[in-house]
């Protein structure tokens, strides 16, 4: 936990850029109508058709109001790495190093690159990145979860019924977002880990 507490206290630096990465998915829903009468007001059936399931990776970047997101239809170690080599090639490709946050989850592993890509590729793209992970049950350390919350309130409460729209909807709230500059102001720090969660700590006898 100290360990990710202390990199989100580093200074701005453009040049080895914080990215907090994480993913969430939505059920999409298709409405069943109901043919009415000339007259007659429509009607939706109560009962919907589950429709695929969409996944989107949120790529965040707290300290320079920056995000972005990928929309795919899976959640693997292959989609992963794909993520990985898109923020490390079209989003920062000038970047010395990328400093990223992630979470414990299995696919979140350099491994995930060599599933991916060749053996070089993949040594070339885990160089660029300084892995840090939240600790197990820390994964509210991601500052990417804050993010996906503020998208899940503002843009994806209502039910979408097929993938095209909503890839669209995420990618206006993204632009949309990224255009007011939102930075996340984290206030917790090492200090005050070590006193509202010293009962996490080892006990020293």
């Amino acid at each position: 936990m100290e360990d990710v507490l202390d990199v989100y206290q580093r200074p701005y630096d453009p040049s080895r850029p914080v990215i907090c990465i994480d993913e969430t998915n939505k059920q999409l829903i298709l409405e069943k109508r109901i043919p009415c009468k000339p007259g007659e007001p429509e009607k939706v059936d109560s009962v919907y058709v589950r429709n695929g399931v969409a996944d989107i990776f949120m790529i965040s970047e707290p300290l320079a109001g920056k995000r972005e997101t990928v929309v795919k239809q899976t959640r693997t170690a292959i989609d992963f790495a794909e993520v990985l080599r898109y923020t490390a090639d079209e989003l920062y490709p000038k970047a010395e190093k990328i400093i990223l946050v992630t979470d414990n989850l299995n696919i979140h592993a350099p491994s995930a690159l060599y599933k991916a890509f060749s053996a070089e590729e993949a040594n070339r793209l885990t160089k660029r990145f300084e892995w840090h992970y939240t600790p197990k049950h820390g994964s509210w350390l991601d500052m990417a979860e804050i993010e996906i919350g503020v998208m899940n309130r503002q843009a994806l409460a209502k039910p979408f019924p097929d993938f095209e729209s909503f890839e669209k909807q995420v990618r206006n709230w993204t632009v949309n977002r990224n255009a007011r500059c939102v930075k996340t102001n984290w206030q917790f720090t090492t200090a005050d880990a070590r006193i509202k969660l010293a009962k996490l700590y080892p006990t020293i006898l």
